[in-house]
């Protein structure tokens, strides 16, 4: 599904990785590794096109993803990707149903779908209650009840569970789980050997250079 072809990044006179190849098929999970300052992050945001590579290819089904216009670019972000932030990436004045419901352009059973997910992560009734009021570890399972939402083919998920307890952590990896085995790809940045653990495969992305694929 997604193919990274002799991908580099720089900044200024940094190189932050260079030549880096990576597949990921839909259905898998992988964990993406590394220091800090490896540039985990940085490489989710060019799959996601938050940000542009210094050279190489990103190919999604074949189509070259960093060359994609910013119509292209929106109906890849619209209509392919998820994706999971830390920081939870919500807005915070309007309902939870409200933000769920922004997530797919599906109107025919969008509430039900809504619905079916607040249920799925424990905030079944809380529709109507606004972001600002909710906890952190809610708020990041309303971010997950979007995905759910949104059903996205490609996830990209930053340190998903790292200000989360342990409950709420295990809720984001088995739906995550859930997700690629419902056939989309899956890629998680984390330092968390748990996490590693829970994922099909890993790929260490070294400090400076090529990347380098573990098991």
């Amino acid at each position: 599904m997604i193919l990274v072809k002799e991908l580099s990044k720089s900044f200024g006179r940094r190189t932050l990785w260079a030549n880096l190849d990576l597949t990921v098929a839909g259905g898998q999970m992988l964990a993406l590794t590394g220091p800090s300052g490896a540039g985990k992050s940085t490489l989710l945001n060019c799959i996601g096109l938050l940000e542009s590579p210094t050279s190489g290819q990103i190919l999604y089904e074949g189509a070259d993803i960093t060359r994609f216009g910013k119509r292209a670019g929106r109906r890849f972000r619209r209509d392919v990707l998820g994706y999971l932030f830390q920081s939870y990436a919500l807005i915070e004045n309007a309902t939870v149903a409200e933000n769920l419901e922004i997530a797919t352009t599906v109107r025919a059973d969008r509430r039900s779908r809504c619905r079916d997910a607040l249920e799925r992560v424990g905030l079944a009734g809380r529709d109507k209650e606004k972001i600002h009021h909710l906890s952190g570890g809610e708020q990041q399972r309303v971010a997950l009840a979007r995905l759910l939402v949104k059903r996205p083919s490609l996830i990209l998920a930053d340190e998903p569970t790292a200000a989360l307890d342990t409950a709420n952590a295990a809720m984001v990896l088995d739906t995550l789980r859930e997700m690629s085995d419902a056939g989309s790809a899956v890629i998680i940045a984390t330092h968390s050997e748990h996490i590693r653990g829970r994922c099909d495969a890993a790929f260490e992305v070294g400090a400076v250079g090529t990347a380098v694929t573990g098991p």
